[in-house]
């Protein structure tokens, strides 16, 4: 699955590799960091795999308005204690 982003097709997708790279990142840390439950079946996939398939299966676009998914601006701002 991690080969996947030497294809220009998942580049193409997100609008350019910048793109590509904060929006793995973005959905990375809604995984890991606040618990975001997975858009496609995990089957055994690290997390980086199954955001390289959300993407490819466009359920997560660089361009929001398609596929319902929202960049939350406030991602890492909780405050804890």
């Amino acid at each position: 699955m991690i080969e996947a982003l030497r294809s220009d097709e998942i580049v193409r997708k997100c609008g350019g590799r910048f793109k590509l790279t904060a929006l793995i990142q973005h959905r990375l840390r809604e995984i890991m960091i606040d618990g975001a439950r997975p858009l496609v079946e995990r089957n055994g996939r690290t997390d980086l795999e199954v955001v390289i398939a959300e993407i490819l299966e466009d359920k997560i676009t660089a361009d929001y308005s398609e596929s319902g998914y929202e960049m939350k601006k406030d991602v890492g701002s909780k405050q804890h204690g």
